[in-house]
């Protein structure tokens, strides 16, 4: 009997893949299980992540420019570097394309690749192209650097950490749901136009994402290494949820003191949407979520763009958020395959 990929969830799949994997290299430091792999070869300690994004699942040409796309795939995997508290340094990229893309169209994929990479300052370095019947896919490999001290993985949280998350939530799933409407909306009249104004800030968190080189910049500064970390890609509670998981432990977060902005809290209302559902569940924020010990409460508190939102508990003491009038929800983490349907 076959067993359906939703009934394990992204990350029971790769668990339960990786489950008779065996390294047998000495330069394999941290296999599958993080944001990225963390190998040494000798005084290098060098990180490596790799993201794919599919036509139809991960993205929509109608509304998503090759550009932004290119830009967009470079950031996710760049992303998964900060979360190790690594320093970017090179991207690989392939594609699979099919005939009805031209060479133009692959010209702005790469002019945003590389735009990424100025800004972040890597080197694109190679790659590899294949023909695709149908659709488009982008694979982006980055590699970077980190000193052994300055490894943060997401299995070394502690009880009584701080939970704390960079920037604010559910922005990017707001954005999304604009970009749907729109589409719908032209799909059954092509004379209307795109109404994308008051819009700007959660459009540009989804087609456009950031990935936190400042908030890497400021752990350097202030000589501080968290104790765990990932970057937000699935949701707030199913990468929560991750670093409980690997770290053994539970946790509790409080409803007000989630960071969501105002124009996301005004389109949820539009779209009859919780803003703390989408800040919870959205996803594809990118932000940094990171766990402290209370000893860093100063250099953490004095950041108007880092916000602690709870604790590190003990692993019977579950996962938790707590609500405004004071109810504890348990926290359910795992998103579905499917961005675009789900």
């Amino acid at each position: 009997m076959s067993t359906p990929l939703s009934g394990l969830g992204k990350s029971g799949l790769i668990r339960h893949l990786a489950a008779g994997i065996k390294t047998s290299q000495p330069s394999t430091l941290k296999g599958i299980g993080d944001d990225a792999a963390v190998l040494g070869y000798g005084n290098a300690t060098l990180v490596a992540a790799t993201d794919t994004l599919a036509e139809g699942v991960h993205f929509d040409l109608t509304y998503t420019p090759m550009q932004h796309l290119g830009y967009k795939a470079a950031v996710v995997a760049i992303s998964d570097l900060y979360a190790m508290n690594a320093i970017p340094r090179q991207l690989l990229v392939s594609i699979a394309v099919s005939a009805k893309f031209s060479v133009e169209s692959l010209e702005l994929l790469y002019l945003g690749l590389q735009h990424a990479c100025d800004q972040y300052h890597l080197d694109l370095v190679g790659g590899d192209t294949s023909p695709s019947i149908t659709g488009f896919y982008i694979n982006v490999t980055a590699i970077g650097e980190v000193l052994p001290e300055k490894i943060t993985c997401r299995n070394t949280a502690k009880k009584g950490d701080l939970i704390c998350v960079s920037g604010d939530l559910g922005a990017a799933y707001l954005g999304l749901q604009v970009l749907e409407r729109e589409k719908k909306l032209f799909e059954e009249d092509a004379s209307m136009q795109p109404q994308l104004t008051g819009y700007e800030y959660v459009v540009g968190r989804q087609l456009k994402p950031t990935a936190r080189k400042d908030i890497s910049d400021f752990f350097a500064s202030a000589g501080m290494v968290p104790t765990a970390m990932i970057d937000v890609s699935a949701g707030l509670a199913s990468d929560l949820m991750r670093i409980c998981t690997a770290s053994n432990v539970g946790c509790e977060i409080h409803h007000h003191k989630i960071p969501v902005a105002e124009e996301t809290i005004r389109t949820a209302g539009e779209f009859f949407t919780e803003p703390l559902i989408a800040a919870l569940n959205g996803g594809e924020d990118y932000e940094l979520l990171f766990t402290v010990p209370v000893a860093e409460y100063e250099k953490i508190v004095g950041r108007q763009d880092l916000s602690i939102i709870g604790y590190i508990t003990a692993p019977e003491d579950g996962c938790y958020l707590m609500t405004g009038h004071g109810n504890r929800i348990e926290i359910q983490g795992e998103r579905s395959f499917d961005r675009l349907s789900s």
